[in-house]
C-alpha cells in the first residue's frame, strides 16, 4: 500500500474536494489518511481553517477514533480484537503473545515497517475464540498457532 509524501500543496487539494460535504470533518480525515496512509500533525490547522474549526477539535476527531494514524502503518496491518467477549476467550494472552513476538505494543510499527499492531474493539466474530484482522481480511477462531502463521507470513 504505497502512500504519497506529505504535501501541503496535495493535502490542500484532498480538503477542498471534501470541505463543502455534510459533516466534512471525517470524510476530510479520512480522505487524507487514505493518500498519505495516516493523518499528521501538519494536516490539522490546514483541515481547522477550511473548516471553520479549531486546531483543538480538529485534534479531538483524530485522537478519538482508532482507525486514524499520525505515522503511516507498516507494510501489514494485524489488528487483534480486544472487545470483551474475545478477551474472555483467551483474546489477552494472545494479545501478549503478539506484542512479544513482534517487540512492539498496539498502535506501534516493528522497526523494519513490516507489521503494525493496532486493537480493534469488535470484529463481529467472538460466538467461538478471539478474532483478528490481518491487511483488511476478517480471521475468526483465532488460536497460539494461526496467529504465529499470521505473524510468520508477514516475513
Amino acid at each position: 500500500m504505497p502512500f504519497e509524501a506529505w504535501g501541503n500543496e496535495r493535502a490542500g487539494e484532498i480538503i477542498a474536494a471534501h470541505a463543502t460535504e455534510d459533516g466534512a470533518t471525517l470524510p476530510v480525515l479520512h480522505a487524507l489518511q487514505e493518500v498519505f496512509g495516516c493523518v499528521p500533525e501538519a494536516a490539522v490547522p490546514l483541515i481547522a481553517e477550511a473548516l471553520n474549526l479549531s486546531q483543538a477539535e480538529i485534534h479531538g476527531v483524530v485522537t478519538f477514533y482508532h482507525d486514524f494514524r499520525r505515522a503511516p502503518p507498516g507494510r501489514n496491518v494485524l489488528k487483534l480484537c480486544r472487545a470483551e467477549a474475545c478477551q474472555s476467550m483467551g483474546g489477552d494472552a494472545l494479545g501478549a503473545r503478539a506484542r512479544a513476538k513482534l517487540g512492539i505494543n498496539w498502535g506501534e510499527t516493528t522497526r523494519d515497517g513490516r507489521v503494525t499492531l493496532d486493537p480493534v474493539f469488535c470484529l463481529g466474530l467472538c460466538a467461538t475464540a478471539p478474532s483478528a484482522m490481518i491487511n483488511n481480511k476478517l480471521v475468526g477462531r483465532l488460536t497460539e498457532s494461526r496467529l504465529d502463521k499470521l505473524i510468520e507470513a508477514t516475513q
